[in-house]
C-alpha cells in the first residue's frame, strides 16, 4: 500500500529568528522580522526628569535677574539721551559700580595669591583705558545715521542679545582662567551684539567722556555682572536669592520713576518668567512621552581603571 509524503513532512523544520547586529538576512524571515520578545526591553521614561516647582521657580530667578541688569543698562541710556544724566555722575557710578564688583569677588573668591590680585588690577586698567583710547572713534561713528535707525537697530540687537544669552550661570571667560569655559557660539553672538548695541547708543552721545561713561558701564554689566552674580550664586545660594530680589526691586522702582506703562510690562514679564514659565513647564511634563528599547543606537561605555 502506497503511503502519500507530503512535502511538508520532508521540508527542514523552521530555524528559529534570531537578533543578529550585522548578520545580514536570515533564511526563512524578512530583513524586518520582528518575534514576541522584541518588546521585552521595552523601557518607557526612563531618562524622564521629574521636575519639581519650587525648584523651577528657583532656577528661573537668574533670569528675571539678568533681565533686570539689561532693563538698568537701558534706564541709563535712556536718561544718557535725553541729557538728564550728566557724565561726571555717570563716572562716579561706574567707580562705584567697578569698586563693588571688585570687592564681591574678593569675598567671593579665595584669592590669597597676590598675583591674581593684580592680574585683576591690570587686565581692568588695561580694559578701562582701551575704552578712553577708542572713545573719539565711538563718537563720531554713526554720525551719518539716523536716530530712527539707530534706535530700531539697538532694539533688534537687544532682542537678539537676550534670546541667546547663556542663562546657565557660567561665565564665558574669567580673568586668570581659574573659572574660563570655552565660549559657545550663540553666547559670542549674544555679547557681540550687545557691545555693537552699546556703540550704537554712545555715538549718539554729545561729548567724548559721555561716550567713555556710558561705554563703561554697558561693558561692567554685560560683561562683568554675570561673573559677579555667577560668583555671589556660587558662594551662597541664600545671598543669590536675596541680591536678584533687591536688584528687581532697584529696577522696578527706576522704571516706574520713568514710565508707568513700561513698569507694567517689566512686572508682567518678570511674573511671566518667574511663575507661568515654571507652572507650564511642570503643566506640559505630564504629557511628555519617551520610549527606549533595543531599537536604540548603541552607547559604548568606557571603564577605565588603574
Amino acid at each position: 500500500m502506497d503511503v502519500g509524503i507530503s512535502d511538508e513532512s520532508l521540508s527542514p523544520p523552521c530555524a528559529k529568528w534570531r537578533k543578529v547586529a550585522y548578520g545580514g538576512m536570515q533564511p526563512g524571515f524578512d530583513d524586518n522580522h520582528t518575534d514576541e520578545s522584541f518588546l521585552e526591553d521595552m523601557v518607557m521614561n526612563a531618562n524622564v526628569v521629574k521636575r519639581d516647582i519650587a525648584k523651577v521657580i528657583l532656577d528661573s530667578v537668574s533670569i528675571s535677574q539678568y533681565l533686570c541688569i539689561v532693563s538698568l543698562v537701558i534706564l541709563l541710556w535712556t536718561h544718557s539721551l535725553q541729557s538728564t544724566l550728566d557724565e561726571y555722575s555717570l563716572l562716579l557710578l561706574d567707580v562705584c559700580l567697578l569698586a563693588s564688583g571688585f570687592v564681591i569677588l574678593l569675598l567671593t573668591r579665595e584669592m590669597s595669591s597676590l598675583r591674581l590680585f593684580f592680574h585683576y588690577l591690570l587686565n581692568i586698567a588695561f580694559f578701562t583705558t582701551g575704552l578712553y583710547v577708542l572713545s573719539p572713534i565711538y563718537n563720531t561713528l554713526t554720525r551719518s545715521i539716523s536716530s530712527d535707525t539707530i534706535l530700531a537697530v539697538t532694539v533688534s540687537l537687544i532682542i537678539l542679545h537676550l534670546f541667546l544669552h547663556d542663562y546657565s550661570g557660567c561665565p564665558i571667560g574669567v580673568p586668570g582662567g581659574a573659572l574660563f569655559t570655552a565660549p559657545s557660539l550663540t553666547s559670542c553672538v549674544s555679547l557681540n551684539a550687545s557691545v555693537v548695541a552699546s556703540v550704537f547708543i554712545a555715538s549718539r552721545l554729545p561729548s567724548r567722556l559721555h561716550v567713555f561713561a556710558v561705554m563703561l558701564f554697558s561693558m561692567q554689566d554685560f560683561l562683568f555682572a554675570p561673573f559677579v552674580t555667577y560668583c555671589i550664586k556660587k558662594c551662597s545660594f541664600t545671598l543669590h536669592l536675596a541680591f536678584s530680589c533687591g536688584l528687581m526691586a532697584l529696577t522696578l522702582s527706576l522704571v516706574y520713576a520713568l514710565h508707568k506703562l513700561l513698569f507694567v510690562v517689566l512686572l508682567g514679564l518678570l511674573v511671566f518668567v518667574s511663575v507661568v514659565c515654571p507652572c507650564w513647564l511642570i503643566r506640559i511634563q505630564e504629557y511628555k512621552f519617551e520610549i527606549n528599547g533595543p531599537w536604540d543606537e548603541a552607547k559604548l561605555c568606557f571603564d577605565i581603571r588603574d
